[in-house]
């Protein structure tokens, strides 16, 4: 009788103290921290179009890039950069071989994006805001001419075993970056030969491990 007392105390007491013992051996435990991936553009399955607008037109093109990666954190986007070869625009809607060159060569005249001077652009990925599945809004620095300005803009990005494919489209302020030719911001009463300052360029990243 004296012994079976005797367990029934000792269980007791084992009961009562297990939730210390629990919490004392089991604190809040750490999130395990992840490492941040790095994936490397691959530039001959990526491609940078760009549009332009004037009063009078439209032209529309493309510019090669030459280096650049996008780091995630898991599944998701947190940074990545990308290096733009300004010496390689070339313009898809004149097909007149003679007006073609021309323009091309003015666009990387000082007139434009001074391409000898300039020969890289960057954009440096500064904040990305998950907006739900694969959407995200991502900030960045934008350098043209030497010049750096931040820009906002929409991105979608989806993640594929090894490899991860991007699109975006970041409409671009070229009075910024001092691209003054034809452009209202710097020269009045242009009429007819303004050029838009505004430009667009579609992004279509395809980027592995």
């Amino acid at each position: 009788m004296k012994t079976t007392k005797i367990f029934a105390s000792f269980l007791f007491a084992a009961v009562l103290s297990a939730p210390a013992m629990a919490s004392f051996e089991s604190p809040v435990t750490d999130k395990p921290v992840r490492k941040a991936v790095t994936y490397t553009i691959v530039p001959q399955k990526s491609t940078l179009a760009w549009h332009g607008k004037k009063v009078t037109g439209e032209h529309n093109g493309t510019v090669d890039i030459n280096k650049g990666n996008l780091v995630f954190d898991g599944t998701k986007l947190t940074g990545g950069m990308i290096e733009i070869d300004m010496k390689s625009v070339k313009d898809l809607d004149l097909k007149d071989a003679g007006y073609n060159k021309k323009l091309t060569t003015h666009l990387m005249s000082d007139d434009f994006f001074n391409a000898e001077k300039f020969p890289v652009s960057t954009l440096k990925i500064t904040k990305v805001t998950p907006k739900g599945g694969t959407n995200y809004e991502v900030t960045g620095d934008l350098t043209i001419r030497g010049k750096t300005n931040p820009v906002v803009f929409p991105a979608t990005v989806t993640l594929d075993g090894g490899s991860a494919t991007t699109s975006a489209k970041i409409v671009i302020d070229r009075s910024k970056y001092d691209v003054k030719f034809g452009s209202k911001s710097f020269f009045e009463n242009i009429g007819d030969k303004m050029i838009y300052d505004e430009f667009d360029l579609t992004v279509n990243l395809v980027s592995t491990k």
